[in-house]
């Protein structure tokens, strides 16, 4: 009975509590759910959903048969939102059942679906209903699509040619080129033994090369190339010495050259006659090649300058030496591939450079320089550009005969290039013509078909080089009129050439003019304080004409010299005493009487000499002059006795 009671005084007081604060309760219970229900909710979904596949068959079905089946099935098919309504009426039924008080806030209502006539977003103009906006807007698609597989069907519209800048190297024939592999410096060489550096980050749009240099004194420049790193640059001249240089232009190393009087070539330690081209290896970048008039292919190892790294040496048919005029390795680095002067092209691997691996005897003209060897980027297919107007593509798979053969590409310069596009779809080449005869082009040409699908007339001067880089999609060339010229397109090409021409031209520097610097004393008494310029016109006009403060430069010196300088005809003290004293004709007089004119003051007043031997010093005694008829009477000067 005690514990009752107690229990009822609890209860009084909390009630007592909950009438004072206004609440019903301190907690409210846990959620609770009913298995049961859930149970037979998921049962009954189910079954739904089988019912709904079953409709859908026979919708199916009736479909081919009755065009008015689709509207009864219509009307047979539960729809979805009917279903899920059904659901939550369900779901909120068990849920109200078993739980009267639930914590937290309630649990979000699904989306109920919306009609088709209620529309997110503006609506659409007369005559429009939602299915031919729709429609139209999968027709704009599909014409946007259709586009994109023209352009990428079609490879002349990648060609980027719809803007182009022109680099001024110099006024004679730009004979190399050489892009890094990241794009940003372009350097080019050419007959005026001059190598320019263009780096495209820091020109302006005055297009003003950065650095100019002479690797090889008096030498003509026939290739440059940047390494795969990009971190130094071959430079091959007209001299018999490949040069290696850093990114500034500094020399990292000089091939030695050969003993020209040795007969066998691979007996030498390097070329003993000027080079024609030279290249890196596509994959080792210590590795580089080169080819000369000495009848040998060499490869070098850039941390070894002492020697060559192995020879090839190609052989007519007669097994007699040839000349190679070109040569390259192949896009993995595994074949060395060299074009001679007989027209053939001689193919070795790499680490066998005692026979050919492959070879066509008859690949281009006999006699005619080939001056460029390409592979492609997939490495099946080789274009070689001949001295005899010719562009042709092997497969080195099947060297006997060409897969393709253009004519009439006038070629005038022994380092005419050619290369492939990025795609591996276009092959381009330039030609050459007369002063004053035409243009020169840059012709494209479909690699499968070989036809000329597209030209660019460059300028009234020959297309010696052209570049195209895969990474910026621009393409450089070098003429034969000393300028240089980078072909971009806005859209289609990266960096290069658009990121020095939307800079503005930098202005000239202004000669520096030397004013009195203002000191400004703000707690200085007024009898202290120096008084503001209003204008500096006037000041800078009279610190002109002051020689303190302008630092004008001393006249030259006129006559003798004063103050202890020289006059104008010499810059040093020597050149003085050469001019006025040594080269000084007016003196006539006979040296010896001038040496002579002292011997009596010396002889009567002795300084320097007779006073040190006075007291040792011998009577001197000479020869008695004698008469002519003495010397009569002696014996002729025939039987003196000799001395």
């Amino acid at each position: 009975m005690a514990a009752q009671k107690d229990s009822e005084e609890k209860k009084a007081d909390g009630e007592d509590v909950s009438s004072v604060m206004g609440f019903s309760g301190f907690g409210r219970k846990a959620r609770t759910f009913d298995l049961e229900a859930i149970f037979e909710q998921t049962r009954r979904t189910a079954i739904e959903r089988s019912q709904r596949v079953l409709v859908d068959r026979q919708q199916q079905e009736s479909q081919s048969s009755s065009p008015d089946a689709s509207s009864k099935k219509q009307k047979q098919k539960p729809s979805a939102s009917t279903s899920r309504q059904k659901e939550s009426d369900d779901s909120s039924d068990s849920s109200d059942s078993s739980d009267s008080e639930l914590i937290g806030p309630p649990p979000p209502q699904a989306p109920a679906e919306e009609d088709d006539d209620e529309l997110i977003g503006p609506p659409l103009p007369e005559g429009y209903s939602r299915t031919t906006a729709d429609a139209d807007a999968e027709d704009d698609s599909d014409d946007d699509e259709n586009e994109m597989e023209e352009e990428d069907d079609d490879p002349v519209k990648k060609i980027p040619d719809t803007h182009e800048i022109t680099l001024l190297h110099g006024t004679k024939t730009v004979s190399a080129m050489g892009l890094d592999p990241s794009g940003a410096r372009l350097v080019t060489g050419s007959y005026d033994f001059d190598v320019k550096f263009w780096d495209f980050a820091g020109m302006d749009a005055a297009l003003q090369a950065f650095r100019s240099l002479q690797p090889c004194e008096c030498h003509q420049i026939k290739a440059l190339q940047y390494s795969v790193t990009g971190d130094v640059i071959l430079v091959v001249a007209g001299n018999a010495q490949a040069k290696v240089l850093d990114r500034d232009g500094f020399q990292v190393l000089e091939c030695i050259k050969g003993d020209q009087y040795i007969v066998d070539m691979a007996n030498t330690k390097g070329h003993t006659a000027m080079l024609n081209s030279g290249c890196w290896h596509p994959k080792i970048k210590e590795e580089f090649l080169t080819c000369s008039n000495d009848g040998t292919v060499r490869t070098w190892d850039l941390n070894n300058e002492k020697k060559h790294k192995s020879v090839f040496k190609p052989r007519s048919t007669q097994g007699k030496r040839v000349t190679p005029t070109c040569c390259t390795y192949s896009r993995d680095g595994k074949l060395i591939a060299a074009g001679c002067q007989d027209g053939t092209i001689q193919i070795w691997d790499r680490n066998l450079s005692v026979h050919t691996k492959f070879h066509c005897r008859q690949a281009h003209a006999m006699g005619s320089d080939t001056s460029c060897l390409t592979f492609s980027y997939d490495g099946t297919t080789l274009a070689s550009r001949g001295g005899d107007d010719t562009l042709k593509t092997w497969d080195i798979r099947n060297f006997k005969k060409p897969l393709n053969v253009a004519t009439g590409l006038c070629s005038y310069f022994p380092m005419t290039d050619c290369c492939f596009s990025p795609d591996d779809k276009l092959l381009v080449t330039g030609t050459s013509v007369k002063r004053d005869q035409g243009n020169g082009k840059l012709v494209f040409f479909d690699r499968e078909s070989f036809k000329k699908v597209y030209e660019i007339e460059v300028a009234s001067t020959s297309v010696v080089r052209c570049l195209w880089h895969p990474k910026l999609n621009q393409i450089m060339v070098g003429t034969g009129s000393g300028l240089a010229k980078v072909y971009y397109d806005p859209v289609k090409s990266q960096r290069g050439a658009k990121l020095c021409v939307v800079k503005s031209k930098s202005k000239e520097k202004q000669a520096e003019t030397l004013t009195q610097d203002y000191i400004i004393t703000p707690h200085a008494l007024p009898m202290f304080r120096e008084a503001r310029q209003r204008s500096t016109k006037k000041q800078l006009e009279k610190d002109r004409l002051d020689p303190v403060k302008s630092h004008k430069p001393e006249p030259p010196v006129s006559g003798p010299g004063r103050g202890g300088r020289v006059a104008a005809h010499g810059g040093t003290l020597s050149s003085f005493i050469v001019k006025n004293i040594a080269l000084d004709k007016t003196d006539d007089s006979n040296p010896r009487e001038a040496i002579l004119r002292h011997a009596k003051d010396a002889a009567e007043n002795p300084y320097w000499v007779a006073p040190a031997y006075k007291k040792t010093q011998p009577n001197p005694l000479f020869a008695e002059e004698e008469s002519e008829d003495e010397d009569a009477n002696k014996e002729p000067e025939w039987k003196k006795r000799k001395i």
